[in-house]
């Protein structure tokens, strides 16, 4: 007796069904929820997709305690936390430019300002909290294991324009945010890479999934950092010389983990007149 076209397909249903679940259930199982293993990979997910404030959620995760990822983690936490502040903090100083040369709309300029700054505070303080388990890391070589960051180490262009007073559109000011934070995590990791300002040589160094740094470039890279976004609460800014304070002292900090040099005493020599300047005010 012959099967039907109908009857064919009936009795081959069943069979479909059972390798299809047998397949998925063949399936490597991925890291068990809420180990530092599944937000490792959660974080690698969300950097890829350009979310890096997931991206710090996912790693702070790991960082709650000392684990087989901390060393990884840690870094790439604060490269991400510092970069991103360091974009806003540029944000909101070419607002705060775009105010002074446009009269006419500085309070629209203005609230951009104190939007951009209110951020990178935020992203600043995170960076100084985490600097401060900066115990965690092991001697030797600092781990890169966040590969190249995308975006531009160009100027935003829209920023330029605010800069120079011209209004720009909501769609502009969006864009721009994106691109400007894109442009300071980058910058961050080069420098972080010992490669400051140089995105070819960076992007040679981060290529390898067991890049490193010197422990003494990656210091220096941190207290550059620490210095650069203590001047978001100076005076004509946030005005918050506590802060101010306080990052200065963590950037003295990371300078005791560097070889004296002319680069070094250059950077001491700002933070003590960052110093002396904020007890004046």
């Amino acid at each position: 007796m012959f099967l039907t076209a109908t009857h064919s397909v009936a009795l081959l249903a069943p069979v479909s069904v059972f390798l299809v679940l047998s397949s998925c259930s063949s399936a490597p199982a991925g890291p068990e929820k809420g180990t530092p293993a599944f937000y490792w990979q959660a974080a690698r997910e969300t950097s890829a997709e350009g979310d890096y404030m997931k991206t710090v959620e996912h790693l702070d995760h790991i960082l709650a305690n000392n684990n087989d990822y901390t060393a990884r983690a840690l870094p790439w936490s604060l490269v991400l936390s510092s970069g991103m502040a360091a974009g806003y903090l540029e944000m909101g100083d070419d607002y705060a430019m775009g105010a002074r040369a446009n009269k006419a709309n500085a309070s629209a300029y203005r609230k951009l300002t104190s939007d951009s700054r209110g951020f990178a505070n935020r992203l600043a303080l995170q960076f100084a909290e985490d600097f401060g388990k900066i115990g965690m890391l092991k001697e030797g070589p600092v781990p890169l294991a966040f590969g190249y960051p995308r975006g531009s180490a160009t100027q935003v262009p829209a920023l330029l324009k605010a800069a120079g007073g011209v209004l720009i559109s909501a769609a502009e000011i969006e864009t721009a945010q994106k691109q400007s934070v894109e442009r300071g995590v980058l910058l961050m990791a080069c420098r972080a890479a010992g490669a400051p300002d140089d995105t070819a040589k960076a992007q040679e160094i981060l290529k390898s999934p067991d890049a490193a740094v010197p422990r003494a470039a990656f210091f220096m890279a941190m207290a550059e950092a620490l210095y650069n976004e203590s001047q978001l609460y100076t005076r004509d800014k946030l005005d918050e010389p506590q802060k101010l304070e306080i990052f200065c002292q963590r950037a003295q900090d990371a300078l005791k983990s560097v070889p004296d040099s002319k680069e070094t005493k250059a950077l001491a020599a700002k933070i003590q007149n960052a110093l002396k300047k904020s007890k004046k005010s």
